[in-house]
């Protein structure tokens, strides 16, 4: 039936009705919050392009850890930044690294959930996400460096190895590790569809990973090409990832919402540094609300499909969904 009969307007006439018939809801359970870890410093330092997001030293986890589990997020996912850097990124395996301290002292002081992101962009003094040899990322023999960070970190007490480096054959490279190391129950959460975006730059402070030289693009995947991610996501899904991601969450709706209809397993979005700042600076001008339109971009990831949403937000989207 069409007007007069049927009008749409009754189903939003007060905040009661709305609310009763949301079809997409916020809930702190299926967010995630990124956190920073310096393995030089002994204090907490405020990270410029992103306001309101610090690195944090590993003295300061447990009362963090603390602070987020009392807000009602469950989970965190860890990224280091290592004392000294190198050429094969040791600091990425070392049983003393930065990230393996780090999963220790949140994982003594909290229930929280932690995931480890994987990559070699933060150890290396390049600043690329593989081992370069003449002149150019070797794949096969960073998938080996891959597997001993991923050991490394399950053995500090990771549960999910979350790794990001976008090269070919990674989810099953780490997945052999695990089992064969005896941590056939520490998930995989794939970077599978990320793509060489302009909005990773405040993150690329925080971390220190700038490349050195060059850019990612020769591994990253092209943003223009839906159907490629989705070949990246069923070959992640067929290596064994347990939870499928993709990056950055708004550009790539689009991409959430095929990624949604089309597999069955977990699917993660991951709202990235700059799509944190780009709302922090409109704010600051004075060009948008920061919390309605924070909470207006959440919802519209979990509407396309997503199950987690990784944000920078969440803290401050806790806060208001209580």
């Amino acid at each position: 039936m069409s007007f007069p009969a049927t009008r749409m307007r009754r189903l939003r006439r007060s905040a009661g009705i709305r609310d009763m018939l949301a079809e997409t809801r916020l809930h702190t359970s299926r967010m995630v919050y990124p956190v920073f870890v310096d393995g030089r410093s002994r204090r907490k330092r405020e990270i410029m392009l992103m306001p309101g997001q610090f690195t944090y030293p590993l003295g300061s986890l447990r009362k963090l850890a603390a602070e987020l589990e009392e807000k009602g997020i469950r989970s965190v996912l860890l990224f280091g930044v290592p004392r000294t850097k190198d050429a094969s990124g040791s600091g990425a395996f070392s049983s003393d690294g930065v990230v393996q301290r780090a999963i220790g002292e949140i994982r003594e002081g909290s229930s929280l959930t932690v995931a480890a992101d994987l990559c070699l962009c933060e150890y290396t003094s390049n600043g690329q996400c593989g081992i370069i040899r003449g002149g150019d990322i070797d794949n096969d023999a960073t998938l080996g460096t891959y597997a001993k960070i991923a050991v490394s970190q399950a053995e500090a007490g990771a549960h999910i190895i979350a790794p990001s480096g976008m090269m070919d054959g990674q989810v099953g490279a780490i997945r052999k590790a695990l089992d064969g190391s005896g941590h056939s129950e520490t998930m995989i959460m794939a970077y599978a569809s990320k793509s060489a975006s302009s909005f990773y730059g405040p993150f690329r402070e925080a971390a220190e990973s700038a490349p050195a030289g060059g850019d990612r693009k020769g591994y990253q995947l092209n943003f223009a090409n839906a159907r490629e991610s989705m070949r990246e996501l069923q070959l992640d899904a067929e290596e064994g990832a347990d939870i499928l991601m993709v990056k950055p969450a708004m550009p790539n709706l689009d991409i959430i919402c095929r990624a949604r209809e089309r597999f069955d397993l977990p699917l993660a979005a991951y709202s990235v540094s700059g799509e944190y700042s780009m709302l922090k600076a409109a704010s600051k001008l004075g060009m948008i609300d920061y919390r309605s339109a924070v909470i207006e971009a959440a919802t519209s990831i979990f509407r396309s499909g997503a199950d987690i949403l990784i944000t920078y937000s969440a803290p401050e989207l806790a806060g208001w969904i209580e």
